[in-house]
């Protein structure tokens, strides 16, 4: 009660002016909260970004790296060494094909022929020609 008179007894402009500076701080503390959340949310975006920049640079880097010891061992005279995971891979997979090839095709050599006997019957016509000849 007796701060609502103290308010009641203050002039209008400053009782504008309070109601004013009021309004000031909550557009203060609301554009605050904007802005943070903005901050906040063009970090997570800003940390993604780097995140896949330095994949790319990092990938980039290693290519160039390799590409750099590999003109370095041409320019010494060095042969590149044999891509020994390459050809060993080769290897099996070539061996499993021929190794599947090779079971099918016991497989199917190995049949039971002689399921049924297969009896040709001579049919005659009576339009035949072998008729005539009789």
């Amino acid at each position: 009660m007796f701060g609502t008179n103290l308010l009641e007894r203050r002039s209008k402009p400053e009782r504008i002016a309070d109601h004013a500076w009021q309004h000031l701080v909550s557009a203060v503390n609301s554009a605050g909260d904007n802005i943070r959340d903005t901050a906040r949310s063009a970090r997570h975006t800003s940390v993604g970004l780097a995140d896949d920049a330095g994949d790319v640079m990092g990938s980039a880097a290693e290519e160039a790296r390799r590409r750099a010891t590999r003109a370095f061992d041409a320019l010494a005279g060095r042969r590149p060494a044999l891509p020994w995971t390459l050809l060993i891979g080769a290897t099996l997979v070539g061996a499993a094909i021929g190794w599947a090839a090779g079971t099918a095709a016991r497989a199917a050599g190995s049949r039971d022929r002689s399921v049924e006997d297969i009896e040709f019957v001579d049919v005659e016509r009576p339009d035949s020609p072998a008729e005539t000849d009789r």
